[in-house]
Order: structure tokens, then C-alpha cells, then sequence
């Protein structure tokens, strides 16, 4: 994981429009979302309004009165994963799905208008892990940065880092960065010279029931606290707090199963 502070800014507000490649917002598709909304508002202390219906019932969540992440129903006729999805800021959507295809990706949703809050598609890289593209209108994406209950970061484990890091720098115009190590194999995507997302490969240490997949971080105050609440809401540790150079992260699950990692950036 390489440091990052968000979207467009290091605290509070993002910028209004987002550099194309800029991680803009998470969506995470579920059966009940209801109850995953009940889990994520009693953990990161978000509320809920109403959000495009376009893929059926969705609510945007609010921290504060600003936009952190959405959340709606995963729908029936389409292959959607049970997973945070980061989408990436395009100025033309149909035009990013486009280069998708040719190089080797595929568009499983979309490209489609969603009302006057933008245009979106949801596709998939060449090795399989799923990310959304979206077009913003009157609905610029991710509010607020850099607090405990924001999105901090996205990473993709997938098999190995070159050819997939290769795929997104085509697509949305990402600077790939290797990392310089001997046992690690992973790259740095960075927009303007700034860290947005991190790719891993990991070989045949990929979960076999996930494939490759990508991950969002979201920070907290105090990652042993964000756990243990998590626990008591239903949801259930994969990875105990352990510290990096980053601060210490945690890996969970939700209660349907959706995976996230904990933030505790160091003071």
C-alpha cells in the first residue's frame, strides 16, 4: 500500500471535478441493503438519502451532510460481485468503455445515463476483478476525504501486477509505478504524480473462490475500536490490526460477506 490522501485534496472537501483516473466514489451492491445500511451507518456513523435508481433501489451515503459512498440492491439479471466497487473519473464514458474492450477488458453494465447525477459503466479488467467508470454531471462523486469514515485508498490483488497495471494505465491514463523490491510484486498508479491506487500480484496466493479483485480502505480513528464494533454489528475479522509503514489496517467483512480494509493512519 503506498500513502495517499484521497481523491483530490488532503482533508475535507475534494476538488469539484475530478482529474480523469482519479478514484471519484465506492459502490457496494448487496440482497438487503437495508440492513448493510443499518451495518455501515452504526459503523462509520453515515446516513442515507436516496440516489440514482437506474440499477434498481440505491441510497447515497452521507458523512455529515457530504457524499462518501453508495449503496444498493445487487440486480437480479446482472453479474454484479458482492464487493466494494472504486469507480475511476472518465470525461467520456462511452469512449473509456470503448478502450475497455480493445484492450481486452469487458463492460458488464452500461455504459448508462443515471439521470442527472452523470453517466456510469461497470466493467472488468483482462484478469477478471471488477471497477466502475463514471462520467459526473450534477453528482461529482466522493465529497470528503481524509477522515474516519472516508474511503482512503484502493488496491487490486490480482495475479501478477505488469500486464493488469499496464491495462489501467491505457485506460485511464495512469503514470504505473513499480515497486522496487525483491519479493513484492506490485505497482503504484498515480494520477499527476499523485499515488491514486495500488496493484498486487500475488500469484497463486489469490483466494481461489475470488480471483483477482479490487479492495477499498476506509479510514478510522482507531482501527482495534472500528473491529470490535464491526464484530459486535454482525460483521467478521479476516485480518487482525497489524501495523505498516501506512499506519494499522485491518481486514473485514461485512454481514452479506462484503470485504473491507480498516485505516488507522499514524498521528
Amino acid at each position: 500500500m503506498t500513502d495517499a490522501r484521497g481523491s483530490d485534496g488532503q482533508n475535507g472537501e475534494t476538488n469539484a471535478r475530478h482529474t480523469p483516473g482519479t478514484p471519484c466514489w465506492v459502490s457496494l451492491m448487496v440482497h438487503g441493503p437495508a440492513a448493510t445500511q443499518e451495518f455501515y451507518g452504526a459503523l462509520f456513523g453515515w446516513e442515507f438519502q436516496p440516489g440514482p435508481q437506474q440499477l434498481g433501489p440505491y441510497a447515497r451515503a452521507l458523512l455529515d451532510g457530504r457524499e462518501v459512498a453508495g449503496i444498493g440492491q445487487l440486480p437480479p439479471d446482472r453479474h454484479l460481485p458482492l464487493a466494494w466497487t472504486p469507480y475511476f473519473a472518465s470525461d467520456d464514458v462511452d469512449r473509456t468503455a470503448e478502450t475497455v474492450r480493445l484492450c481486452g477488458g469487458t463492460i458488464g453494465v452500461g455504459p448508462l445515463g443515471a439521470g442527472e447525477a452523470g453517466r456510469l459503466a461497470i466493467g472488468s479488467d483482462p484478469s477478471g476483478a471488477v471497477f466502475g467508470i463514471w462520467q459526473a454531471a450534477a453528482h461529482l462523486g466522493t465529497a470528503v476525504t481524509g477522515v474516519p469514515g472516508t474511503p482512503a485508498w484502493n488496491e487490486l490483488m490480482t495475479y501478477e501486477s505488469a500486464n493488469v497495471a499496464k491495462f489501467y494505465a491505457t485506460v485511464f491514463g495512469f503514470e504505473s509505478v513499480p515497486e522496487i523490491s525483491a519479493d513484492l510484486d506490485s505497482v503504484t498508479l498515480r494520477v499527476d504524480g499523485r499515488p491514486v491506487a495500488g496493484v498486487h500480484g500475488v500469484g497463486d496466493a489469490l483466494p481461489r473462490d475470488r480471483g483477482p479483485h479490487w479492495t477499498t480502505y476506509f479510514e478510522v480513528a482507531d482501527a482495534e475500536e472500528s473491529l470490535e464494533r464491526l464484530e459486535d454489528l454482525g460483521g467478521h475479522v479476516l485480518e487482525p490490526v497489524r501495523d505498516t509503514a501506512h499506519g494499522r489496517v485491518a481486514r473485514a467483512a461485512d454481514p452479506e460477506g462484503a470485504r473491507i480494509a480498516l485505516l488507522q493512519r499514524p498521528h
